[in-house]
């Protein structure tokens, strides 16, 4: 029996029809010329549409790693991996219009100034690669544990040194990794010698051990070699307060540097160092 309906009804509906916008394919060929995000697509369960990352993405270890450069890409060379969406971490070499103009999608994410914009970013990941939920379940769980680590161990009016190199540069409360400091209430002793802006200023041994830090903490560690044993030899180093009572943490340099789903590894790395009793 045919349906009789109201015209205004019918109408509705030829109108819902029309303009009802089809789904978007999620991509399937997904470049990624940032570290960060290639950790974030894989966490949030989109590693399986992941064709290529730069030579820098060396997490996870399942991901298809090339030569692909982020610091200089090639776009004849990105182009020839045919992918519908490339995630970038700068626009070097107008690699974002370079692509466009080829019909490829791209998304850039910089360099995020705090947690929020972290998270932010992860959120634009899912909403991209067709993981929503999973991305907005990922940052969820990323705030529940942040918090709970933060409050266990916080410790205001201690102070941190943050080292990047050997050579002592160091990272401010202005960079990324220096908010995640403040969180914990740490006076951070490279925010005074900040002198260029940059938020990487470079200090002297003389000037840290003045400083005499409660926390030392080596993201050099992997590619430079440092540890607690290396900074307790150093020239006037053995009577730091850090080196005495042991609050010499040495973190992966890929974690330290990265504000994606393993920044919550580096949170709880200074939380444990902390809780062993800095002072």
């Amino acid at each position: 029996m045919f349906l009789r309906l109201p015209i205004v009804a019918l109408a509705t509906v030829v109108a819902l029809l029309v303009i009802q916008p089809a789904v978007a394919r999620p991509p399937q060929r997904i470049i990624s010329l940032s570290p960060t995000a290639t950790e974030s697509l894989f966490a949030i369960g989109a590693g399986r549409q992941v064709v290529a990352v730069d030579d820098q993405s060396d997490y996870p270890k399942r991901a298809p790693r090339t030569s692909l450069s982020g610091y200089t890409p090639n776009i004849e060379a990105i182009a020839s991996y045919r992918p519908d969406l490339v995630v970038v971490q700068n626009d070097a070499g107008g690699v974002v219009d370079g692509l466009g103009k080829l019909g490829i999608r791209v998304i850039l994410q910089p360099t995020a100034q705090n947690l929020a914009e972290a998270y932010a970013q992860i959120r634009q990941l899912g909403a991209a690669s067709g993981h929503v939920r999973r991305a907005k379940g990922l940052v969820l769980n990323m705030q529940r544990e942040i918090t709970k680590i933060v409050r266990a161990a916080r410790r205001p009016r201690l102070s941190v040194y943050h080292e990047l190199t050997p050579d002592f540069y160091s990272a401010t409360s202005r960079t990324f990794i220096g908010r995640v400091y403040k969180l914990f209430g740490l006076h951070n002793i490279a925010d005074a010698a900040e002198g260029s802006g940059s938020g990487y200023p470079k200090l002297s041994a003389e000037y840290i051990i003045s400083a005499n830090p409660s926390l030392i903490v080596l993201a050099d560690s992997r590619c430079c070699g440092q540890s607690a044993a290396t900074v307790g030899r150093r020239p006037g180093w053995s009577g730091l307060t850090a080196v005495r009572t042991r609050s010499v943490v040495a973190v992966d340099d890929s974690i330290a540097s990265r504000w994606g789903p393993r920044v919550v590894d580096f949170v709880r790395a200074i939380g444990r160092a902390l809780n062993r009793g800095v002072r």
